[in-house]
């Protein structure tokens, strides 16, 4: 009866559960707090912002911990909410930016140019960048899970390959081999993608050069007809 008692007071509570992973946070934060606000800085390209985005991740981890149910490594858990905060903030500062451009500053009265300096691509630019996006989203969407998780975080996200073989968990190694692969498709794709929609664009401009061709071939039939029918009418009168 007593070893039973005793067996059972020397398993871990609530509160005990709840320290552990506190401590295990904290030692968490303490050590890899360099690369959590370099993984920061990779989206916001701003110090402060990305100082702020760890510190706001950091509160959400501490607030929520009791949530974690150990199906990853914390390190991992903790580093997803970096990027995700780090995701909204650079969200929260695109759309005040834009807010700012939308509302009076008391110089209606100049034009916008006077006011806001241009820094827009060109529209052939702008065409091009769009163009390569959309084909690079639609080919890393084909890729694998595996693959696409690792080319995102590696080259989209920008951690490191050790950093990228922690969060996942395997060796880094494979992770080199996951991204080769990732990036021969992507590279397939996007070529294929590219020369697709090149091919369309002939194609379209082909048939409106055609439709062109037949509308002015009978736009000039009909002038001529017309003025024939002047010519004809002068000559009866």
């Amino acid at each position: 009866m007593a070893a039973t008692a005793l067996q059972l007071s020397q398993e871990p509570t609530a509160v005990d559960c709840y320290e552990s992973k506190v401590q295990e946070l904290t030692d968490i934060i303490t050590h890899h707090s360099a690369r959590f606000r370099r993984i920061a800085l990779g989206h916001l390209s701003n110090f402060a912002d990305a100082e702020d985005a760890v510190q706001e991740a950091v509160l959400s981890a501490l607030t929520h911990v009791h949530q974690f149910r150990g199906q990853a490594k914390m390190s991992t858990w903790l580093t997803t909410i970096v990027i995700n905060s780090a995701r909204m903030k650079l969200r929260r500062r695109l759309t005040s930016a834009q807010l700012v451009l939308d509302e009076p500053d008391g110089h209606d009265d100049l034009p916008l140019e006077n006011t806001v300096s241009d820094t827009r691509p060109g529209p052939e630019e702008a065409y091009r960048n769009r163009e390569i996006a959309e084909t690079l989203a639609q080919a890393t969407s084909r890729l694998s899970p595996t693959l696409r998780t690792t080319f995102e975080l590696r080259d989209i996200d920008g951690l490191s390959i050790r950093e990228t073989a922690d969060l996942l968990g395997v060796p880094t190694g494979t992770i080199k081999a996951r991204l080769a692969r990732a990036r021969v498709r992507l590279r397939e794709a996007m070529g294929k993608g590219i020369l697709r929609k090149r091919e369309g664009v002939r194609s379209r401009r082909q048939l409106l050069t055609n439709d062109f061709a037949q509308v002015a071939s009978r736009q000039v039939t009909r002038i001529g007809n017309h003025g024939l029918l002047l010519m004809e009418g002068a000559v009866c009168g």
